[in-house]
């Protein structure tokens, strides 16, 4: 029996509201030591717990947004999901990266423009 969320008409398969399993090895392995082996397991749990924890955090993101009349949900939204959500500690630093990507975007679109 296929795992899906909802009804047919529309309904999501189990498989693809997780990240795929080889992007969550490949960042699990770069933490780790050059020969470090990780369990299948340990990979589908690992997978399991980040696609439920962005999920979660856009799911308030998304809630924001929706009482704001907005359709887009953004990186400042997300921040503030997480501080919202008691993540302080990770909000500050993916708010300093934000801006930052921001920053090198607007240098690339004026190097582009020139």
């Amino acid at each position: 029996m296929e795992d899906n969320i909802g009804s047919d008409d529309g309904s999501i398969k189990e498989q693809d509201r997780l990240l795929p399993i080889a992007n969550v090895g490949r960042i699990m392995k770069q933490i780790l030591p050059p020969n470090a082996k990780i369990s299948k397991e340990a990979k589908e749990t690992m997978q399991e717990c980040v696609s439920e924890f962005i999920g979660f955090v856009t799911g308030e993101a998304s809630e924001k947004c929706r009482k704001e009349r907005r359709k887009t949900v953004n990186g400042d939204d997300i921040c503030w999901a997480m501080e919202t959500l008691g993540f302080d500690n990770y909000a500050g630093p993916l708010r300093r990266y934000l801006h930052r990507y921001r920053d090198l975007e607007g240098d690339k679109a004026n190097q582009d423009r020139q």
